[in-house]
């Protein structure tokens, strides 16, 4: 399963760009033209990091992000014009983890996402998942639960990578099978409770006490204090 990006930006080329080069590298970017379409994007889907530019018509990537931040902690590289110094600071202030002066190389933009993904969501980067008492060996496809062995499906696998990946955070239910890798997969919304009710099942209580339903919107794997 990919790391997936969305690119708030007004810049179609920039777009193209990035969609091949990082796509060669293990992630997958979608693309919002606005602030607006970016807001509603992240409203709709579960996404690992955000690039926002700053200088968009209508809602700038200030207020784009301030409006992120009053909802999530998702990682946020903001795109700022060359010497923009203003830009940078608020921007920071506000709550972006980092950001990247245009013009700037898709492999220093790489190298920064990877960056702030291992600070603020070590998960979305590891081949070994930990949460709650389940154990993931993300390359090899094993799960154990408290130490038991948990024969899952491919899919039910997938299923439970993805919401662990994104612990704490609900994925809706329409996008769940994509967050999971299987967009291939043409299936309605009971399909993809049957397949979670069959995952919660074969996890046992840590199953029935962790995957969350999110009456109306999703699912969420909850997060355990330490």
């Amino acid at each position: 399963m990919s790391t997936r990006v969305l690119l708030i930006d007004d810049d179609t080329r920039m777009y193209e760009l990035l969609e091949q080069y990082l796509g060669q590298n293990g992630l997958s970017v979608t693309h919002a033209a606005d602030g607006g379409r970016g807001l509603a994007a992240l409203e709709a889907s579960a996404f690992d990091a955000v690039l926002l530019d700053v200088m968009m018509p209508g809602m700038d990537g200030l207020e784009v992000c301030k409006r992120i931040r009053a909802k999530s902690r998702i990682p946020v590289i903001m795109l700022t014009a060359k010497g923009d110094e203003t830009d940078r600071v608020v921007g920071l202030e506000l709550g972006a983890d980092d950001y990247l002066p245009k013009p700037f190389s898709p492999r220093e933009l790489l190298a920064r996402l990877r960056a702030v993904l291992r600070r603020s969501q070590p998960s979305a980067v590891a081949d070994r998942l930990e949460s709650g008492g389940v154990s993931i060996d993300v390359a090899g496809r094993e799960v154990r639960v408290e130490e038991r062995a948990v024969e899952l499906t491919g899919l039910e696998f997938d299923l439970l990578v993805a919401l662990v990946r994104r612990a704490g955070r609900v994925v809706p239910r329409d996008a769940l099978l994509g967050e999971a890798g299987r967009s291939d997969t043409v299936v309605g919304e009971r399909t993809v409770d049957v397949h979670i009710s069959h995952l919660r099942q074969k996890l046992g209580d840590v199953g029935t006490r962790l995957i969350k339903t999110v009456r109306g919107v999703g699912y969420v794997f909850a997060k355990e204090g330490p």
